[in-house]
């Protein structure tokens, strides 16, 4: 008899072990301007950005130690920025095994994640702002019907981050009209659909993925969308508030919004530089901003390298802004 309970409590250990581990996260869906779950519960997240996950790998990071950490802070969603040259470099078969590494972690502790092809420049001209950030559009069309399919079946990965900060700088890349970055972002999306991929489609405006102000007249010409704005702290002078409101923040009355990069770092503080030095005065003003306004973010970067890093080594001992940030999503998660 007592062998037979102890066979019984094995295979139950085993059975929740094993449930335990193929746990899914359930699907993310727009409604209206909110994201919401199947049931219609409304979520909104408080997220941190990854570095690229080649980087982390090659440093001896990306382990399920990384996003235990993130899950510590309170985090709720993971960014993945993902660099045209590391895509090339490492290859498609061996970064997607980088990244299913990832998914999987960030599954398993709950947190949702953001696939976000990393370039910064003018895709129209295929000009940008500096070598790291060079791709085409065939291949970042490719990118995302590989990344559509792979992940098709996978609610994990939530989000489709389409290009991370569109900008002409002033010129210097050429021209791109908004009807223009509006197409080829359709584009975009009919291709990930058409390829089974039912993440969310991000869609970033001008200035570096700041200004959402064409959304008005012209939004993209898609169904279950959200749209993107990273307003780091330099962007406009103080007061912000009326500022972001005007700029990108009417989007949030209407269609779903997420500001898949915040931070600040002092003007003495490693790596800073213009647009993020700022005080906790900015964080209180855009934390509180999102939270009147039921806009998600994601705040950059969860790296000790990396500006404005949110840690200072790799025993995640948290920066100025680190401190901030964590105590913010340590308070929505009620661990403070």
């Amino acid at each position: 008899m007592k062998a037979s309970l102890s066979s019984l409590f094995l295979v139950l250990f085993v059975f929740f072990q094993a449930s335990a581990q193929t746990t899914k996260l359930g699907p993310v869906q727009v409604q209206g301007n909110k994201f919401v779950t199947a049931e219609g519960k409304t979520l909104v997240f408080r997220g941190l950005n990854a570095s690229d996950p080649d980087r982390l790998e090659k440093s001896g990071h990306w382990d399920k130690a990384y996003f235990e950490e993130m899950k510590r802070w309170g985090a709720t969603l993971v960014r993945f920025p993902v660099h045209p040259t590391a895509w090339r470099s490492r290859g498609k078969d061996q970064y997607l095994q980088l990244l299913d590494k990832g998914v999987a972690w960030a599954g398993e502790l709950g947190l949702y994640v953001i696939i976000d092809w990393h370039s910064i420049g003018n895709l129209k001209n295929e000009m940008y702002q500096s070598p790291m950030y060079e791709t085409t559009q065939k291949e970042s069309f490719e990118f995302w019907r590989t990344i559509a399919d792979h992940y098709k079946d996978n609610s994990t990965v939530a989000f489709f981050e389409l290009f991370n900060e569109p900008t002409v700088m002033g010129g210097k890349l050429g021209t791109c009209s908004w009807a223009e970055w509006k197409k080829l972002m359709e584009e975009t999306i009919t291709i990930i659909r058409a390829n089974g991929g039912k993440g969310i489609p991000l869609v970033a405006g001008f200035n570096w993925a700041y200004d959402l102000r064409e959304v008005a007249q012209n939004p993209i010409n898609a169904e279950g969308i959200a749209y993107v704005s990273h307003p780091y702290p330099m962007k406009r002078e103080k007061p912000w508030e009326d500022k972001w409101t005007a700029d990108w923040g009417y989007v949030a009355q209407k269609y779903p919004v997420i500001l898949t990069e915040i931070g600040f770092c002092g003007p003495d503080d490693k790596g800073a530089h213009v647009p993020v030095i700022s005080d906790e005065s900015y964080g209180d003003a855009i934390t509180r901003y999102c939270d009147t306004n039921g806009i998600s973010y994601v705040v950059w970067v969860f790296d000790p390298q990396w500006a404005p890093s949110l840690f200072s080594d790799w025993n995640y001992t948290p920066t100025r802004q680190g401190r901030y940030f964590r105590k913010a999503l340590q308070t929505y998660s009620g661990k403070n």
